[in-house]
């Protein structure tokens, strides 16, 4: 049952938070000038059909801090935004308590996601892990490219951010670094190991402490015959892990060494790297 008790709608809503948020309705944009009414938009549209409740909300925008006056506070924003949505309805649909509706101690943006680019990167990636899990890189490089491409920027770059949103924006980076790394395993089992020296090089230096995009670096530095310069990237990577951790690189990033010192035929073998959730091919 619909929360509200109306029948369902038939309004689409394009929703982007790969970089400045987009939220518009029949081109008409949502988007609110106002820091947290910005704020709860995002969250609201990052769950687009699912009831967010009132405490989360609040836990948001104010963290710890709430003030006495925030549910009433809370309430004036959701005024204002539905202000806004009305802008966008036509005469004769629905209207805008159905659109943002009161439902179950929560608030639910009641509509079809007509476009949404996290879902759409989520699916995109998940096809690339697929087809390379496969063996298909190829496949899998298109699909991961295509889903890169997706991002316009840092998510909700343009966004407040209290603890809720910060969660959300954590996972996203991190699906965003597992596609860049699928990206790369699929190129270099392409063979294409001298284009990928720019972009590993400058994701090394963005994560100096991730391993599995230094393994990377080494491996594409020894496919074009710079073995000394895949030395050089482990013995950065184990200084910054001691200084910063006090800790040794994995096993996996010792072995892959350790064939680099003795140009070991093994050594394709050992760079079929241990990416989390998933085989990486031997390549």
């Amino acid at each position: 049952m619909h929360p509200t008790g109306t029948s369902t709608h038939k309004e689409s809503v394009d929703i982007g938070v790969l970089g400045p948020i987009r939220v518009e309705i029949r081109g008409t944009s949502l988007v609110p000038s106002a820091g947290k009414q910005r704020q709860l938009l995002a969250l609201l549209a990052l769950r687009c059909k699912q009831i967010v409740p009132v405490p989360a909300l609040m836990e948001e925008l104010w963290g710890d801090a709430i003030p006495r006056t925030g549910p009433t506070t809370l309430q004036t924003y959701i005024m204002q935004l539905r202000r806004l949505i009305a802008t966008s309805l036509p005469a004769g649909g629905p209207n805008a308590k159905d659109v943002l509706a009161t439902a179950f101690n929560g608030y639910q943006l009641d509509l079809e996601p007509g476009g949404f680019d996290l879902h759409e990167f989520e699916r995109l990636a998940e096809a690339g892990e697929r087809d390379l899990d496969r063996g298909h890189p190829a496949e899998a490089s298109a699909h991961l490219n295509a889903a890169l491409a997706l991002w316009r920027g840092p998510a909700l770059i343009d966004v407040p951010v209290g603890r809720v949103l910060s969660l959300e924006i954590i996972g996203m980076d991190e699906a965003r670094m597992r596609a860049e790394e699928q990206r790369i395993v699929s190129d270099l089992a392409l063979g294409r190991h001298a284009q990928l020296i720019p972009d590993l090089r400058r994701l090394v230096a963005q994560h100096p402490m991730h391993e599995n995009l230094s393994a990377l670096l080494m491996i594409a530095f020894q496919r074009i015959g710079a073995e000394w310069r895949a030395l050089e990237v482990f013995r950065t990577l184990r200084a910054t892990l001691r200084s910063e951790l006090g800790v040794e690189p994995s096993n996996h990033l010792q072995r892959l060494h350790q064939a680099l010192l003795a140009k070991a035929p093994e050594l394709s073998a050992v760079a079929g790297l241990h990416l989390a959730r998933s085989r990486s091919p031997a390549f």
